[in-house]
């Protein structure tokens, strides 16, 4: 017996100031289309726990630090950064108010309610970029999951935060010795160069294994102090 494919079925579609924003369910999969472009789903999260593991882990013992998470999207990197107890303020900046309620009270409400409900978390709808050059706050890490990495923006504008402009912002809030970890959906020798002339050390690529094709990866760099 040959049995039908199943068929994405949409659960909401909405229109911002940035284009049309979708969440589907495929089976059990939940899924953020942007714009007509598949930006990320349920399926894994293991890029996204690297993401703030790696952040963690270039930055070092440091005492209670401050977080900042760049896109909420499914919300694995927040999940897993609040199940972190080492972490003493966990901000997430979205500017898709869609994707705000769908976890606030919609169907990604499951993945991040505890994360969400922890008093260290805060979650700010606006743009990333003008949140790093208008706030006074700093962090000791940022994990930044922008659209699909610097190599590959799907909406207008993203790729501003992965040029020398956009970096400069990063480090002017990143605490001497602070973490900048980047989600990419493929490596990207031209980012890792771009890191280093904007002054940035240790520049490094952590890659994670796909069963087949490009990996994604984690570009990592610290801010000298």
């Amino acid at each position: 017996m040959i049995t039908s494919p199943v068929e994405p079925v949409v659960l909401d579609r909405r229109e911002g100031p940035y284009g049309e924003v979708v969440l589907r369910r495929h089976g059990e999969l939940l899924q953020i289309i942007a714009n007509g472009c598949f930006l990320m789903d349920t399926s894994d999260g293991r890029s996204e726990r690297l993401l703030v593991d790696a952040a963690l882990a270039a930055l070092g013992p440091r005492e209670r630090p401050s977080i900042l998470i760049g896109g909420l999207g499914v919300g694995f990197s927040l999940a897993h950064a609040a199940a972190d107890p080492r972490i003493g303020a966990l901000t997430v900046v979205e500017r898709e108010s869609a994707i705000v309620a769908w976890h606030r009270d919609g169907p990604l409400a499951p993945l991040t309610a505890e994360a969400l409900a922890d008093p260290r978390t805060t979650i700010l709808h606006g743009d990333l970029l003008a949140h790093l050059r208008e706030t006074s706050a700093t962090y000791d890490a940022l994990c930044l999951d922008i659209d699909n990495g610097p190599g590959w923006t799907v909406t207008e504008g993203n790729g501003q935060l992965y040029a020398p402009t956009g970096l400069a912002d990063c480090a002017r809030v990143l605490t001497p010795g602070g973490v900048l970890a980047v989600w990419s959906a493929q490596p990207s020798g031209v980012f890792e160069e771009t890191l280093r002339n904007a002054g940035f050390q240790q520049v490094r690529t952590e890659e994670i294994p796909v069963a087949r094709g490009v990996p994604d990866v984690v570009h990592l760099a610290l801010r000298p102090g």
